[in-house]
Order: C-alpha cells, then sequence, then structure tokens
C-alpha cells in the first residue's frame, strides 16, 4: 500500500515500505525500526503513532529476517581497524577490551569484522543486522563529514559511535572525549610550571580528533596572552614517532624555541623525546614535553600523557546498546567525558 498526504491513509495496490511509514508518522526510518524490533527504546507517544501508521499502511515487516535477529546469539558488531606502522597508540585495543567487558555483563559479545573503507564497514554493518548476525553495531574514529551515521540509520540499524561529526549529532547516540579540554589542561599545567613558549605537534586538518586537541591548545595559549609569540610554534605531520622526531627538530631550529611541547598523540611524543635525546637535551629539565592518550610507551618511558577514559567509554556505548526497556524512551543519549593528565619526568 502506497500513502497520502493526509498522514498515512492507505491507497490499495502497492506495498507500504519501511519508508512510507516514516513518511507518514513523520519519523526517521530508524525509529519505526526500534518501534518493530525495540519498542523500548521509543517514546511511548511516538511508539503509538508509528504503531498507528503500520495499522493504517498494512505494513508488513520481512518476517524472516525479524525472526533470524529473534535469534541473534547476542553479538555486537564492531570493525577492527588496520594496524598503524610507526604509532605506539594501543587505544582501539583498550576500548574493544572494555567493550568486550560490559558486553559480558549483558550476556552479549562483541563480534569483529574488517573492512577497506567507510563505504565496504556500513554495507558489512548492514548485512550483519539484516542476517540477524548482531543486535545492533559500534563505529569507532568518527571524522567531522563521516557518512556512517547517516547510512545506518537510513538503513535502520541500531548503533552508538565512540566520537560524533560535525554536524547532525543531536540524531544518534554517541560518547566521546573532549580532546580540547584535554590539550587546555596541558598548556595550563606547563604554564603554570613556568613555561611561555609552548610548541604543538598536531595532525593535518580536517580530522575530529586532530582539529579537537588543535583547538585545545590554541585557547589555551590564547587564554594565558601566549599565543602572539608562538605562532610559528605550532607544526603539523602524519601520527608516526620518525613525524615527531622531525617536527620538534624544526621547532628546536627556530630563532626562539620551545622550552615545552604539547603532542597530539603518544606517538609525536615519543618522536619527540627522541629529538630531544639526538640532541643531548633532557625531557622535563630542558624542554618539557607532554604527549596525549596515555598509552604504556607513555608509561613506560616517563612520557607526561593525557589518559583517556577509554573504559568508560566502552562501558557506556555498551549500555547504551543494550539499554533495557525499564530506562524509559531510549532517544538518543550524548556523553562528553574528560581526559586526565597524568604527570611524569617528561613535564
Amino acid at each position: 500500500m502506497a500513502v497520502n498526504s493526509g498522514r498515512g491513509r492507505p491507497v490499495t495496490g502497492v506495498s507500504a515500505t519501511i519508508s512510507d511509514v516514516a513518511e507518514a508518522a513523520g519519523v526517521s526510518r530508524q525509529t519505526v525500526s526500534n518501534v518493530l524490533n525495540a519498542p523500548h527504546r521509543v517514546r511511548p507517544t511516538t511508539r503509538e503513532r508509528v504503531e498507528q501508521v503500520i495499522a493504517e499502511l498494512g505494513y508488513h515487516p520481512n518476517r524472516v529476517a525479524r525472526s533470524l535477529r529473534a535469534s541473534s546469539p547476542g553479538m555486537i558488531g564492531c570493525r577492527i581497524q588496520p594496524v598503524s606502522t610507526g604509532s605506539v597508540a594501543a587505544i582501539q585495543d583498550r576500548f574493544l577490551h572494555a567493550l568486550a567487558e560490559a558486553g559480558q555483563a549483558g550476556d552479549h559479545h562483541v563480534l569483529l569484522f574488517t573492512a577497506h573503507d567507510t563505504d565496504g564497514e556500513s554495507e558489512h554493518c548492514t548485512a550483519l543486522w539484516r542476517a540477524g548476525a548482531v543486535s545492533g553495531v559500534v563505529l569507532y574514529d568518527i571524522a567531522p563529514d563521516d557518512p556512517r551515521p547517516g547510512r545506518l540509520a537510513a538503513a535502520g540499524v541500531p548503533f552508538a559511535a565512540f566520537g560524533r561529526t560535525a554536524t547532525g549529532t543531536d540524531s544518534y547516540s554517541w560518547v566521546d572525549v573532549d580532546n580540547a579540554a584535554g590539550t587546555s589542561a596541558a598548556v595550563d599545567h606547563l604554564v603554570a610550571a613556568g613555561h611561555r613558549r609552548i610548541g604543538f605537534l598536531g595532525w593535518p586538518e580536517g580530522t575530529s580528533v586532530g582539529d579537537a586537541r588543535a583547538r585545545g591548545w590554541l585557547t589555551a595559549m590564547d587564554r594565558h596572552g601566549l599565543l602572539a609569540g608562538s605562532h610559528r610554534l605550532d607544526v603539523r605531520g602524519q601520527d608516526t614517532m620518525a613525524n615527531g622526531t622531525r617536527l620538534t627538530a624544526e621547532l628546536l631550529d627556530r630563532p626562539e624555541p620551545p622550552t615545552a611541547v604539547v603532542a597530539a598523540t603518544d606517538t609525536l611524543g615519543v618522536g619527540a623525546l627522541q629529538a630531544l635525546r639526538d640532541r643531548g637535551l633532557s625531557p622535563g629539565a630542558d624542554v618539557a614535553v607532554v604527549g596525549f592518550d596515555d598509552t604504556p610507551a607513555a608509561s613506560a618511558i616517563g612520557l607526561s600523557s593525557l589518559r583517556q577514559p577509554i573504559e568508560e567509554v566502552g562501558r557506556l556505548i555498551m549500555t547504551e546498546l543494550l539499554r533495557p526497556a525499564a530506562e524509559g524512551d531510549g532517544g538518543p543519549t550524548h556523553r562528553l567525558l574528560e581526559p586526565e593528565l597524568v604527570v611524569r619526568a617528561s613535564a
């Protein structure tokens, strides 16, 4: 059946689709899917409106697919990213471990898969959901203009994201770390220690995380009245130890080199420490260095770093995906967590 403009009066002869129901009810396709498969996630008034339109249109979902989902083994899908060479980061490892622990508490497990790119990931997530292999999926490493949230929402796939896009964040559930607050806290600590020329080792522009960490450095330097004398101390490169070493060497060659450096990652921070050693300088005593992510490498070599609350991120995302009916309407949830500065010998 099709619909007319009177909010869903059926016209015989054509089978109604989930898109017809969504349009007639004035909601998204994912909301219709939630009404059918996870009604506890939808506000009662919205659920009643959608159910009324479903009845009016005579919409019949794919019962085979729904029965497969009902017999799902309790899996949450997540793409595992390729190993990055030249990096000391292990953030996704910690995140997946946190997801797995939180999932076990809710009688679910994490199903890992690979994909060449975000298009392939979206297709794989949709296929897993439609086959009934997963109860929902987790999106990781969200870009500012990331197409995955929109694609999964259009396909009716339940998901939650670690990170957020530049726009449209009200339409889906996410948990994120306040990266700008982290680098800002690092600058505040260094200023309190007496530093005035504080450099920044960052990523090229265009990533949610990298841009936020650069913004935190910029904002804090401006707040302390140090930006005008530090405009040439902001250098960028890909996230490798070799680039951290190269960029730090460039800063040290400036006529007025920095006395401290804030790195966007521990990988760049480790590279910065190597540049100091190459010149016979002592980290912490001659030039202070602060990294970001608090990786095991940072702890092992005494690199001060900003610790992401990854375990809490994993727990909150899994809780969102497994939220029980007793917790209410299940609208999108948004949580922004602050990192913690861990001070070691390098700063």
